[in-house]
């Protein structure tokens, strides 16, 4: 590719903008829980047709400290945390067992919108991980013996015959594998993002205080 045509795809990244034209967000349309607040922009999210409104980012630490992230779904938001699953042996289950901290990120851009989330990760109990593990699909179940999530694959080929292997081992019930299962994010922080006009949005973070309560404060854009 010449030089040339690199500068005109470095043009058309670096000129793209969307103006966000919305009524904003003011102290007084929020809620004094940033659960009930998430649930209401979740809400709003569904509504407008979202893709996967339950998407968020997930960063964490890498074994080498350097950061991380992958999108994976939120599978609960409640005043207990934010469930999340997966492989334990995966790059993700691998960190955050290493450093048991995380922060995420909904990214509802068709809503000019975002939430911000910061905490400590825990480890569901086996009770919560079975329970979730039960109400997949058999595809899904099957995948999560079949994949060594993270690790090379030689091919598609060699993944659809392990797929296939464990079809046959578990032609009835697919129990969960022990190697995977849910984490809760316990938030520490939250910070919501209403896009507004000349990139002067609208930001408020709540803070976990010590008497567990949240205070929350107005940041600049």
């Amino acid at each position: 590719m010449s030089e040339r045509s690199n500068d005109r795809h470095d043009d058309h990244v670096r000129d793209r903008r969307v103006q966000y034209e919305t009524a904003g967000l003011d102290v007084d349309d929020l809620d004094p829980s940033p659960i009930v607040m998430w649930h209401r922009w979740y809400a709003d999210a569904v509504e407008a047709g979202v893709a996967e409104p339950n998407a968020m980012v997930l960063g964490t630490i890498g074994v080498d400290g350097v950061p991380d992230a992958r999108v994976v779904l939120a599978r609960g938001v409640d005043d207990s945390g934010i469930l999340f699953y997966g492989n334990y042996e995966s790059a993700k289950g691998v960190e955050l067992f290493e450093r048991s901290v995380a922060s995420l990120v909904f990214p509802w851009l068709d809503l000019h919108r975002q939430v911000r989330v910061r905490g400590s990760v825990e480890v569901l109990s086996s009770t919560e991980s079975d329970a979730y593990f039960a109400s997949r699909p058999r595809d899904s179940k099957i995948g999560a013996w079949a994949s060594e999530q993270s690790r090379p694959l030689i091919d598609r080929a060699e993944l659809d015959k392990k797929f296939a292997e464990v079809e046959l081992r578990f032609p009835d019930d697919v129990p969960r594998p022990p190697h995977w299962g849910g984490w809760r994010l316990l938030p520490e922080v939250f910070e919501f993002w209403q896009g507004r006009p000349s990139r002067l949005h609208d930001r408020f973070r709540y803070a976990l205080t010590p008497t567990s309560d949240w205070s929350i404060t107005r940041l600049n854009p």
